[in-house]
């Protein structure tokens, strides 16, 4: 009989940790519990991916009718019903979680609706009192949003909220320029909010591409997002209907007067009317809403990982090495709150090797090479490997790229352009990076990644049939390097 509880204890009832659980008890026949003290699901399936990609169908809905009527259908526009589609969003919400809780339920797990925290090497301490012991424990908390430190920063929301809101601004400030931010630009654009941007750096999207980050930027102004980059925010306030200056966006008072009014506010609830903000540049202005995507930070606070000698990270992450062990044997993370590739399959896969090293004997070391990832802008972004400036400052490399107007869009007349673009090693001939920003980006570039995963040579591709007529046949047309570097 065994000393603990549990085989496996799991703290977070996300997409890795759901996983780890359920395969470990119903694969492997371990006893595992699992405790969340939020919706089963965790982050992608409740406030993530599913929810943002359904809003995103929803917005491209924007272009349907006028993009229709150039094809020869006779239909009308009609406006965005944000409480149906919200409470339709709730609806399938709900049936995941569900799905969740039934996996686990299925494969034997122990589930408890409560807030756990580590307490010993092999002890859990859960919300409600209860202490359970475990041989193994595994951390998969996720993450959470985290708004800049500044006044007034709890009158903005942050993308949690944004599936939860009443009613629809008119006017929005996005704050950020990371994947989040420029989706949700893009999201409540086309569902007719009037969108502001600023990002501090000098173009959206640090970290992938240029040229692709680049089209992407365009083509967000081209629908009429009001993309400012090398802008922050500086200052906001609850707007004042008192106006003692003639400035478009002034509010009365002295900012101090602004901070003062806005800190008798009770609670730290967002604003529920408009916001005053001022910026770097020294402009200022009226928004019904702001939100920020600034970043995100490990959920690690208070769960006495520290105490026990779990090692954290400047941002509160857990380190772990390459089987995700903590500096406590017994003690495991995955997922986002490793900080290490925040993806759902990333986490799922994570989860996985975790089962396959503690409990089928067979040490898997995580992959987190040649990951493909997809950014739902509009239009999509879709990327594999190294960007052309990585892999430049590696070594001498070839570059394909093509740009052009697709069938569909330029027989509607709309001006959008897609970008295909592969990044070549000159001595290998392997395809370091794949980057297309096109509608279906996400789609084409999982087939994509798994040529490249296997070591595809420029060769492999020249000598695939091209499938027309397609936007991705490009992929597979590009005869003549644009550059070498």
């Amino acid at each position: 009989m065994s000393d603990f509880d549990y085989d496996l204890f799991v703290i977070g009832g996300g997409s890795g940790g759901v996983r780890a659980a359920r395969v470990a008890a119903g694969e492997v026949g371990a006893k595992v519990g699992l405790a969340e003290d939020d919706r089963y699901g965790g982050t992608c399936v409740i406030r993530g991916c599913v929810p943002k990609k359904l809003m995103v169908f929803a917005s491209e809905y924007a272009d349907v009718v006028e993009d229709a009527q150039s094809y020869g259908w006779s239909l009308k526009q009609g406006p965005f019903d944000w409480p149906s589609f919200r409470k339709r969003l709730g609806d399938e919400l709900d049936r995941l979680e569900q799905v969740y809780r039934n996996l686990l339920k299925g494969s034997g797990v122990d589930t408890f609706d409560a807030r756990a925290s580590v307490s010993g090497p092999h002890e859990i301490t859960l919300s409600t009192g209860e202490k359970k012991t475990a041989k193994h424990i595994l951390v998969a908390t996720g993450g959470h949003p985290v708004r800049p430190q500044m006044p007034n920063a709890h009158l903005g929301i942050v993308s949690d909220d944004i599936f939860h809101l009443e009613k629809m601004p008119k006017s929005l400030l996005i704050v950020g320029g990371g994947y989040i931010a420029c989706e949700f630009a893009g999201i409540m654009n086309g569902l007719g909010v009037k969108v502001t941007q600023y990002y501090r750096g000098a173009q959206i999207l640090r970290g992938f591409d240029e040229e692709a980050r680049g089209l992407v930027a365009e083509s967000m102004r081209e629908r009429g997002i009001n993309l400012h980059v090398g802008t922050n925010i500086l200052e906001m306030a609850p707007a004042s209907a008192d106006r003692s200056s003639g400035e478009t966006g002034a509010m009365g008072g002295t900012a101090q007067e602004r901070v003062e009014m806005a800190q008798m506010r009770k609670g730290d609830e967002a604003a529920d009317g408009p916001i005053w903000v001022k910026s770097t540049t020294g402009a200022e202005g009226e928004f019904d809403m702001v939100l920020f995507a600034t970043g995100r930070d490990p959920n690690t606070h208070d769960m006495g990982l520290e105490e026990v000698g779990v090692k954290l990270g400047r941002r509160g992450e857990i380190v772990v090495d390459e089987y995700s062990q903590t500096s406590v044997p017994s003690i495991y993370a995955i997922g986002d709150v490793t900080n290490r590739v925040n993806l759902t399959p990333v986490a799922i896969r994570e989860g996985m090797a975790f089962v396959e090293t503690v409990f089928k004997g067979v040490p898997t070391p995580v992959d987190h090479d040649l990951i493909p990832s997809a950014i739902f802008t509009q239009p999509e972004m879709g990327t594999v490997g190294l960007s052309e400036e990585d892999a430049r400052d590696r070594e001498p490399v070839e570059v394909y790229c093509t740009s052009f107007r697709p069938m569909q869009t330029a027989f509607a007349g709309r001006p959008d352009r897609v970008l295909m673009k592969l990044v070549v090693s000159t001595a290998t001939r392997k395809v370091l990076g794949c980057h297309i920003v096109a509608p279906g980006a996400g789609e084409m570039i999982q087939m994509a990644g798994v040529a490249i995963k296997m070591g595809a040579t420029k060769e492999d591709f020249d000598r695939t049939v091209a499938v027309h007529p397609t936007m991705s046949e490009e992929m597979v047309t590009m005869r003549t390097p644009m550059r070498t570097a």
